[in-house]
């Protein structure tokens, strides 16, 4: 680094669930690794937003990531796909809200010796003009790097209730934070837009590590020192870092906002705001993706196979089958393969009340898609009945399944493209296209693709139990039990 450069540490959020954006959105590939605007996912379109950090003047350090353990594959996925590679992807053994998260970033950051500047986004957003955020940003990183905690206080363009507002006060050139008021009422919010001094909370803030971590003591001390015993006792596995799970139990869930937003004004602690007006969205609910699609005429959007005849405003996403629309207003259509989603345009913040409800009654449509994904590719079960089910399994070139055996069924396996290597008990043999084999019940077996292009097989399976809990494993490339 020379001596004009500041370091930047990008740090992504990538814990959120997005269950407004149901049936799209499930708790096992939640709405950051969606594409719901553009051709990349919102949590790729983070990453090269900061990404495009990096000038003469910054020293921009690799990225450090904040997400589930259950969703570490897919950002690993996904950032090989824009061509990033990690400082580190900091997994949460469970969700403790958004302090914690940031607070194990800050201790990631100054592990390393250094103090960088930390420029900290949630990965479920979209900005329509990247110049004006970059702006934004640069502004906020020179402040940051003066001693101040700099927030993005979002430009409103409507008097919106869906959001928790800013209120900043011009002084001595900079916008300095004077409170943070909740969601508003209607009436609020249009006098909140008519003010002008109010602005949206993003969520996205610019601070050095050591600078958070003082805030933290100062107003939160018992979630800095449980944060800090987690991360202690962190395990390291390549780009993983693992903090103690048991610890990490032991930490107060709490927002950056309540821990530390809030308690600013009138402190110690220097907390300014720098205005972003950028075409930001958060995409929080199916309003808010009609809001930023593009539309016809008519005000209708819609993406994937679907027809759409004398309606308005209405937003159409078609993930597997032709949809047809006629003669709807304000309405929104969600189709995937196992649940479909109609509600009111202006409704659509209450999706969250039929996830719970499928939560209460524990169905699978919560959790996880038809197609589910894998570290080591993805399966999709398109039939089942009584005693079979059938699926179709890609593996990804130089990938491989556990060693695993199953005590209720048996399976055939037909290769559809690619080529297979296949354990099944003392025998090891290749399989090429149209060929097949049978593990019979008991068998111990293993899929692997030694090959250079994605593995696609058929999979039958036959027996009295057919649940993905019927399975032994013996060795695991995942570390899965």
């Amino acid at each position: 680094m020379s001596n004009t450069q500041l370091q930047v540490q990008p740090v992504i959020m990538a814990g959120g669930s997005g269950t407004r954006l149901w049936p799209l959105s499930r708790a096992g590939f939640p709405k950051q690794f969606l594409i719901l605007s553009g051709n990349s996912s919102l949590f790729q379109q983070a990453v090269e937003r900061l990404n495009d950090l990096a000038d003469a003047q910054t020293e921009l350090l690799p990225t450090l990531v904040v997400g589930n353990e259950e969703h570490r594959f897919l950002v690993l996925d996904q950032l090989r796909e824009v061509h990033t590679e990690p400082g580190a992807v900091l997994l949460e053994p469970m969700g403790r809200n958004t302090a914690p998260a940031v607070t194990l970033a800050a201790l990631q950051a100054l592990s390393t010796g250094q103090d960088p500047v930390l420029v900290i986004t949630p990965a479920d957003q979209t900005v329509v003009q990247p110049e004006a955020f970059q702006a934004a940003l640069r502004q906020a990183v020179q402040q940051a790097a003066q001693g101040a905690i700099v927030v993005l206080g979002i430009t409103p363009d409507r008097a919106e209730t869906g959001y928790g507002y800013i209120r900043a006060e011009q002084q001595d050139k900079v916008l300095t934070v004077e409170q943070f008021v909740e969601k508003p009422d209607a009436d609020t919010a249009a006098s909140y837009l008519a003010d002008g001094r109010y602005f949206w909370n993003g969520g996205m803030f610019v601070l050095r590590a050591s600078q958070w971590m003082k805030a933290l003591e100062s107003f939160r001390p018992d979630i800095a020192t449980a944060t800090r015993k987690a991360f202690d006792a962190r395990k390291i596995d390549n780009q993983f870092v693992r903090p103690g799970k048991d610890e990490f139990a032991q930490v107060p869930a709490e927002s950056v906002d309540y821990a530390v937003m809030e308690k600013c004004p009138g402190s110690a602690f220097t907390l300014q705001m720098v205005p972003l007006n950028a075409g930001w969205n958060d995409l929080g609910a199916w309003e808010a993706v009609w809001q930023v699609a593009e539309k016809d005429a008519q005000g209708n959007a819609f993406k994937g196979d679907a027809l759409i005849e004398d309606s308005r405003n209405t937003l159409v996403h078609a993930t597997s089958r032709l949809v047809s629309v006629v003669g709807m207003s304000d309405v929104v259509v969600v189709e995937t393969p196992d649940a479909v989603l109609v509600t009111d345009r202006t409704r659509s913040q209450d999706v969250k009340h039929i996830v719970n409800r499928l939560g209460a009654t524990q169905r699978d449509e919560q959790n996880l898609h038809r197609k589910v994904h894998r570290p080591w590719g993805w399966y999709d079960s398109i039939d089942m009945g009584p005693r079979f089910q059938v699926k179709r399994i890609m593996v990804k070139p130089g990938a491989s399944l556990s060693l695993q055996m199953h005590h209720h069924r048996a399976e055939h396996w037909i290769v559809v493209s690619g080529t297979a290597e296949v354990t099944n008990g003392d025998q090891v043999i290749l399989l090429a296209e149209n060929q097949s084999t049978y593990i019979p019940l008991g068998q111990t077996h293993r899929l692997a693709n030694p090959g250079k292009v994605p593995l696609e097989i058929i999979e039958i399976q036959s027996g009295s139990y057919l649940g993905e809990d019927d399975i032994v494993r013996f060795e695991d490339t995942y570390g899965r039990q």
